[in-house]
């Protein structure tokens, strides 16, 4: 049990002070500061479920009742999820102020309770009207859509121990909730801790779904101690740029499923939408005809999609010439226009080079390396690529190209639309192995 923080309370004005005072400074009176324990010691409960226990048990033989994973209502993010929501898990959601956390949350309380299930929605930033006002906005009119406007732990910790237990739970945000086991403001890394594990420690011991919503700092991490990130089951993070419509929804832990899928949403006038079918989604009107553009086959999670890779090389008329690089790595694009400089004997020293993803799509997949140095190429060289050309491959210091993971993916998925020619690392007896083989195959001698 931890140990309570001691204050000193007047018992003339209830002024408290940290350490014992002759006079209190409140009122002024003398002797009036008495001891008290500045908030309960917090409680470990045991054994409140037959999945608890204070005392060693075998494992041997050990069978607990499993009970289905309950399906969200969004098939997308029941992938994502691993098969749905778990009964008795925590889901922490990070991600940007703005970017649509709240708003996809609160469709996915009116898909569970559209589903005639119990979903609570416990709001520390936001009254009762704005919950209603963009419920009505989101068309969600369901008697089993609840909400309470509340910054106490505690209360939303009931939502989850009544008796008519809700399918899902809501907190947004843990920043903004204050626990009675912990000292200092909301959001402070005690608070987030004792508050975490208040509810953690609720859900675990019934039936619901946890879902918590936490900040990021401006580094995009999330807000509070580390801890946070390990006390719960899942850990989901949604990203996009606002001046776009489009979001990602990226999953950094997750018990129940695969950490490396994803959905890929649309921001309307309705709400967040899932894109059904992404593969395309991000390449927009592009104009094939034009140089410096190039379609490569990026793998986020299991999914692979087209991305459009652009690339401008223009003639410097700096002392150090620019290199810019939005949606990737800049770190990359030097690297990569160092090896051709080096293996092809390019002199890009006076040329300004400037890289970006279309759709202002942020990626780390090391497949994009032959797309961008085919950008780069078409460019410097004033020369559209083939149409309907498509390419994935990393690019090491040696000028090689080497194979990516989901190579068959990538294969199927550029087949099935219907692109040629596919330039990729070595495979079957088919590929380019070099930079000079792969210069050679698109502008020849």
């Amino acid at each position: 049990m931890a140990k309570a923080r001691i204050v000193y309370v007047c018992s003339a004005c209830g002024a408290s002070s940290p350490r014992w005072r002759g006079q209190c400074d409140g009122c002024g009176e003398w002797n009036t500061l008495a001891e008290k324990a500045a908030s309960p010691a917090q409680p470990r409960t045991a054994g409140a479920s037959p999945l608890y226990s204070d005392k060693p048990v075998s494992l041997s033989g050990f069978k607990a009742e499993a009970a289905p994973a309950a399906p969200t209502g969004i098939p997308d993010l029941d992938r994502v999820l691993g098969s749905g929501m778990q009964p008795g898990a925590a889901v922490l959601l990070g991600g940007e102020p703005g970017i649509g956390k709240s708003t996809l949350l609160l469709q996915l309380a009116g898909q569970v309770a559209s589903a005639n299930r119990k979903a609570v929605y416990v709001s520390g930033e936001e009254s009762l009207g704005q919950l209603a006002a963009r419920a009505r906005r989101l068309g969600l009119d369901h008697p089993g859509l609840l909400a309470v406007s509340t910054t106490s732990a505690s209360d939303a910790a009931a939502a989850l121990a009544e008796a008519d237990t809700p399918a899902l739970v809501v907190v947004d945000s843990v920043q903004t909730m204050a626990s009675s086991y912990a000292d200092g403001v909301p959001g402070s890394p005690g608070q987030v801790r004792a508050v975490a594990s208040e509810l953690v420690d609720a859900v675990k011991r019934g039936s619901s779904t946890l879902i918590l919503v936490g900040h990021v700092t401006k580094e995009g991490l999330i807000a509070g101690p580390k801890i946070l990130e390990h006390m719960v089951d899942t850990v989901l993070y949604l990203e996009g740029d606002r001046q776009h419509f489009y979001r990602i929804l990226r999953v950094f832990k997750n018990r129940f499923g695969p950490t490396d899928e994803l959905m890929v949403l649309e921001m309307l006038g309705d709400g967040l939408t899932p894109v059904p079918d992404p593969s395309t989604y991000f390449l927009g009107e592009r104009d094939a005809t034009a140089s410096g553009s190039a379609v490569v086959l990026a793998l986020e999670g299991k999914r692979p999609f087209a991305v459009e890779m652009q690339a401008l090389a223009s003639k410097s008329y700096l002392a150090m010439p620019r290199r810019t690089a939005l949606g990737l790595d800049l770190n990359r694009l030097n690297l990569l226009l160092a090896v051709l400089e080096k293996r092809l004997g390019i002199q890009l020293g006076q040329s300004d080079i400037y890289a970006k993803t279309g759709g202002g799509l942020k990626l780390t997949d090391p497949g994009l390396d032959l797309g961008l140095v085919a950008a780069v190429l078409s460019s410097y060289y004033d020369r559209p690529l083939p149409p309907r050309a498509v390419f994935w491959g990393e690019v090491d210091l040696s000028g090689r190209i080497r194979p990516v993971s989901g190579h068959d993916a990538r294969l199927k998925q550029a087949t099935r639309l219907g692109y040629e020619p596919i330039f990729h690392p070595p495979a079957e007896g088919r590929g380019v192995a070099t930079l000079k083989d792969f210069q050679r195959a698109l502008f020849g001698a």
